[in-house]
Formats: C-alpha cells, structure tokens, sequence
C-alpha cells in the first residue's frame, strides 16, 4: 500500500467528529430503550445498526491512517483513539442486546442511573473530539468526563452490592444482571480510555 504524500489532515478530524456523533446516537438510544424495557421504540436492530455505522467509521479511520504519510498527530493515538471510540459503541451495544437475551423484565435503578451516566460522559466525549482540531476546551470535557467515569463507578459498586445482599434474588437473575452491568462499565471505561489518549494528544501538541 502506497502511502499519499498529499496531506489530507482535516479529513482525520472529520472522520472522529463523526465517530463522536455516533457514539453519542449509541448512548442515547441506549438510555431509550433501557428505561421504556421491554416495550422499548428503540429496538435491538436500531442499535445494531449504529454500531455497524461506527465499525464503518473506524474501518476509514484505519484505511486513512494506512495510506497518509502525514497525519495531524501521533499515529499510535489515532489507531487507539478509534478502537477505544469504536469499543464505547460495542459495549453499548452488549449491554443492550442482553435485556433481550436475558429475558429482563424491566431496568433496574441503577442500569437507568448507569445508562444516563454514559450519555453524560460520551457528550464529553464528543465535544472532545469536535475541539480536537483547535485543541481549545478539550481539557474541561476530559475533566469532567473523568468525573462521570468515577459516579459510574459507584453506581455499579451499588448495584453490585445490591444483587448479592438480598438472598431471596434467583441466582441466575444476579448473573444476568452483573453481566449487563459489566458491559454498560465496559463502555464507561472505554470513554476513559479515549480521554485519556486525547489528552495525551494535547499535551504532546500543546
């Protein structure tokens, strides 16, 4: 594969602006269709179909990042960048389609708590990557992202907690929803991740 020599930088913040946007429309239809389960307007399909969106996303990301000799920053930071965007949507997308799996009843408060945390912290996320071009306000997003990622944490704690104090709870219905918790965490953590390699990008072009 022949690397271009004409830079085409700009289309590599395009390309996360709207992994971004995707990742947000992932959130939030997430947040839809855990609070009205089992009789959700977001279906299983409606998510699926943001997260093949953003595989196609990543797949330019990668397919620009191999043919462009000059990129706008580090090519390791871009490669993680977009895998750790393009995991927010996966585990978004796990945790969804385990109400169905599972045969869920209903969300739990904690799940409806969770799922309004990453929505909070992938429109951090989102605005983060929309500045990366200017690399202004990129700091106040990351910081309170990080913030969400900690409630987050708490939340899952609780739950977790929760699932195993009371003894009369089917121990089947404790696996499931520890599963569905590790994956709405998962996607929490991913959003971390992606900070954590976009302030690393503004240091080092600071």
């Amino acid at each position: 594969m022949r690397l271009a020599l004409v830079p085409r930088t700009t289309e590599f913040y395009d390309l996360f602006g709207r992994a971004g946007d995707n990742a947000l429309e992932a959130a939030r239809k997430a947040e839809q269709r855990f609070l009205e389960y089992p009789n959700a307007s977001v279906s299983q399909a409606d998510i699926k179909a943001i997260e093949h969106e953003g595989d196609r996303i990543t797949h330019d990301l990668i397919q620009l990042l191999n043919t462009q000799y000059v990129t706008p920053f580090d090519r390791e930071d871009i490669y993680e960048l977009a895998g750790a965007i393009d995991d927010v949507v996966d585990h978004i997308d796990e945790a969804c389609d385990l109400l169905e799996l599972y045969g869920v009843d209903s969300a739990t408060r904690q799940a409806l708590q969770q799922a309004e945390i990453i929505v909070g912290a992938v429109e951090c996320l989102n605005r983060a990557l929309h500045e990366l071009r200017g690399m202004k306000g990129v700091q106040k997003e990351l910081v309170e992202l990080k913030r969400l990622e900690d409630e987050g944490d708490r939340v899952v704690r609780e739950a977790i907690a929760d699932l195993f104090r009371d003894p009369r709870i089917d121990p089947l219905v404790v696996i499931r929803w520890k599963d569905i918790f590790d994956a709405l965490e998962a996607s929490l953590d991913a959003c971390e991740t992606a900070a954590n390699v976009i302030g690393n990008i503004v240091v080092k072009n600071a």
